[in-house]
């Protein structure tokens, strides 16, 4: 699925669906994405470093490709880890092409520390995915705590259903990130599978 006419198709089903944003991962992507919309676009970079944890646009020559290929918003991993490029340097680079940014966090800390930083989107991407073990529901107490801080939250991370998402904006969320519930075709087929054969 994961091919730039494909991304495409799912995007302006999104938006005519009513999303109000996509996050987009990858340049062919975003460029295959980028024309046929006109919502906010998150664009990311994933890459698999040697030496460093961090994946999601790692690097400035990241920040630079996601601009050229028309993202509004760009996002990164904020996280207080090993990283090729520090986050200071990443939102300068982030401003230098006049966009803004959205600060993957796992922590509350980390999302206050970036909120203080003056980046636009904090997510709760990260929570739970830099541990050993991955928990099954989204964290809806971290969302809560950084909209209290007066961060502008976007929830991410396990909203894989209609109820979660809405109790995410209960918590104080200011929007909401839906990933394998609508796009990993493979992962709904299987949470249908399970429950048929339980």
């Amino acid at each position: 699925m994961d091919k730039p006419e494909i991304v495409a198709a799912m995007a302006q089903a999104a938006a005519s669906a009513g999303a109000v944003a996509v996050r987009i991962e990858g340049i062919e992507n975003l460029r295959a994405v980028r024309p046929h919309l006109s919502v906010p676009i998150i664009g990311i970079i994933k890459r698999d470093l040697t030496g460093s944890p961090v994946r999601i646009t790692p690097y400035l020559q990241d920040v630079d490709a996601l601009a050229q290929a028309g993202a509004d918003i760009i996002a990164f991993d904020a996280s207080f880890r090993s990283r090729p490029v520090d986050i200071d340097s990443l939102l300068t680079r982030i401003r230098l092409h006049g966009l803004l940014a959205m600060a993957d966090c796992s922590t509350v800390n980390e999302g206050i520390s970036c909120h203080q930083k003056g980046i636009e989107f904090i997510g709760t991407t990260l929570s739970g995915y830099t541990g050993p073990i991955t928990p099954v529901e989204p964290d809806l107490a971290m969302v809560t705590q950084l909209s209290h801080a007066g961060c502008r939250v976007i929830a991410e991370g396990r909203y894989n259903t209609p109820a979660l998402a809405a109790n995410a904006i209960e918590h104080g969320a200011w929007a909401v990130t839906v990933g394998s519930a609508i796009t990993r075709i493979e992962h709904i087929c299987q949470w249908f599978s399970h429950a048929v054969k339980r």
